[in-house]
């Protein structure tokens, strides 16, 4: 995670606590900002709705982010990705998918219900009945596996900072146009997330 991702999730992780909500996990592209956040029972289109309003306005009062950037901020959904010791020890008793890393002993997939995390290693139990130790700093990736019917996943409200004369893009998305005291370069294309739903507005 970047100075400036840290720093974000510093200035938000006060707002979402405020709204009952948690953070799930933060991704700072430059051009994009995507928020994942959580709650026990879920999160509903009202809690991203409010949430989305609150890290905006944090964003823009504390103004980090100076150029061009899309908000996002959805649930992390049935599936989600698996990257901290946090994100794993959330999932103990969850179905996984794991892939390690090339040169990893054994398989590079690993598949199988996490029975075990700590800050550096998960063990997760094979359909064999075997366990397998995994150090997490050899997992390439690793997400969870819903099985069975899956309900509608909350999804993405996307809203741009401070600037009154946002556009909307085809995708859905608002663009935040980028400051210059020179020109008004192209705001950046939304990419619309597997979770997204309706625009929140302000």
């Amino acid at each position: 995670m970047s100075v400036t991702a840290e720093r974000i999730g510093d200035l938000i992780v006060p707002v979402l606590s405020d709204l009952g909500l948690r953070l799930y996990d933060l991704d700072y592209t430059g051009a994009s900002l995507r928020v994942l956040v959580d709650r026990d029972g879920g999160v509903d289109l009202a809690g991203l709705t409010d949430a989305t309003r609150g890290v905006s306005a944090a964003l823009d009062e504390a103004d980090l982010i100076s150029n061009a950037y899309t908000l996002e901020v959805s649930s992390p959904g049935l599936e989600r990705n698996l990257r901290t010791p946090a994100h794993f020890a959330g999932a103990v008793g969850d179905l996984v998918k794991v892939k390690t890393r090339p040169n990893t002993e054994g398989d590079r997939r690993v598949d199988g219900r996490l029975v075990a995390a700590d800050e550096g290693s998960i063990t997760v139990r094979l359909d064999d009945g075997g366990d397998r130790v995994v150090q997490l700093a050899d997992v390439e990736r690793a997400r969870t596996q819903f099985v069975g019917d899956a309900a509608p996943k909350p999804g993405a409200g996307s809203r741009p900072g401070k600037n009154p004369k946002s556009s909307t893009s085809p995708a859905g998305g608002t663009k935040k146009p980028k400051k210059s005291k020179k020109s008004q370069p192209n705001s950046p294309t939304t990419q619309s997330s597997p979770t997204t739903q309706s625009e929140a507005t302000s």
